[in-house]
């Protein structure tokens, strides 16, 4: 059986030269693509149903974290085991340290050939014996990278300054239902009425308390309290029904198992 694997750096030469590493270390390692950003790895990667994923963390458009993340929603569970990931990152100890928890593989700048080997050996190993981590944990392991680090001196926000023609409204965060990334803004989604805020869901998601929010979707951040209930629909895909307000909302698969009824 042909193993397939993408490479996405938005650095030309590293990805040249651990395009030919790894020809040299696993011949028989068919890539598939040597790709500059996040998009096309996205776009590739479900085109083309690859094995392996090897991502720079840092990347125009989106990023080795986004990719995974689009991925896990979109990739055809029913038809092919998600892919092994292989993260290609500057030193960073947090990332290291949450790539080694979630059982992933990574590699550091500079490439060095004898570390790669060791990925290559494991990644092999894994291919042969079938012990690849089900889906359903490799979601679950992946969903914890998104998790902003620890701080010691965390103060999270109390309330919102939404901007509507020449006034501001201050919205209070307990009465935030849930908050939708839309366009280059923020919907802030209350019981009474819809904000416009100009962030990215990542900035204020690290200003907010994940025990009162969570991220359910990559566009998607809901109050813990404003849930009513989780319906699975026939296509497995689960829905949030709110308690104060009508609209539903979809659950990503790499947040489902905040929904497994632990």
């Amino acid at each position: 059986m042909s193993i397939t694997a993408l490479i996405a750096e938005d650095e030309p030469l590293l990805a040249e030269h651990l395009e030919r590493e790894l020809q040299k270390l696993w011949p028989q390692l068919t890539i598939v693509a040597n790709l500059r950003n996040g998009v096309a790895a996205l776009e590739t990667g479900l085109k083309e149903q690859v094995d392996i994923l090897f991502l720079d963390i840092s990347m125009p458009l989106l990023n080795g974290l986004e990719v995974v993340e689009a991925l896990a929603e979109e990739w055809p569970l029913e038809s092919k085991a998600f892919p092994m990931i292989v993260f290609v990152t500057a030193f960073d100890q947090y990332a290291v340290q949450a790539f080694e928890k979630a059982a992933l593989d990574y590699l550091i700048k500079p490439l060095k050939s004898e570390r790669l080997m060791q990925t290559c050996q494991r990644l092999q190993q894994a291919l042969a014996q079938k012990t690849q981590v089900p889906t359903t944990t490799t979601l679950e392991q992946l969903a914890g990278l998104f998790k902003a680090a620890p701080s010691d001196h965390q103060s999270y926000l109390k309330n919102l300054q939404a901007s509507s023609g020449n006034s501001v409204y201050f919205v209070a965060i307990a009465d935030v239902l849930y908050i939708e990334a839309v366009d280059k803004y923020l919907k802030v989604v209350t019981a009474e009425r819809e904000y416009f805020i100009r962030a990215t869901l990542r900035e204020l998601k690290a200003q907010l308390d994940p025990e009162q929010f969570w991220q359910i979707h990559r566009s998607t951040l809901v109050q813990v309290n404003a849930i009513e209930r989780a319906t699975r629909q026939e296509s497995g895909t689960l829905i949030i029904h709110l308690r104060q307000h009508a609209d539903q909302l979809k659950v990503s698969r790499l947040y489902a198992h905040l929904f497994s009824g632990r």
